[in-house]
């Protein structure tokens, strides 16, 4: 059986446009299941399995109020995939400054 890390988890959720789109609209503020599906012109059900998704990877939250489930961002936003996009890029980084090194050796022989 695949593991798979929180932020493949991250990725795959943000995978859909959809739920990219819904995170946006949650950047302005708390929403309810209704007013998030009505953009779409989606069912209720569809669009609670899209929150489900990204209340998984905790980038959602949500809580009853009345008879509504509100919506808003979650504790976790996107720490994860940040902290990964950086370590990534320290990696291109430490690359690109090897192969700078390997210019400078090279154009100097060159001379």
């Amino acid at each position: 059986m695949v593991q798979y890390s929180p932020v493949d988890r991250t990725f795959a959720a943000l995978a859909d446009p959809t739920r990219r789109l819904v995170l946006e609209r949650l950047g302005s503020g708390s929403a309810t299941i209704s007013e998030l599906a009505q953009p779409f012109g989606m069912s209720l059900t569809g669009m609670k399995k899209h929150v489900r998704v990204l209340e998984e990877t905790q980038l959602v939250a949500t809580e009853k109020v009345g008879r509504t489930r509100l919506c808003h961002l979650g504790p976790r936003r996107l720490d994860d995939v940040r902290m990964w996009v950086e370590t990534y890029r320290q990696m291109v980084n430490e690359q690109l400054d090897r192969f700078g090194d390997v210019l400078d050796r090279t154009k100097g022989d060159r001379q």
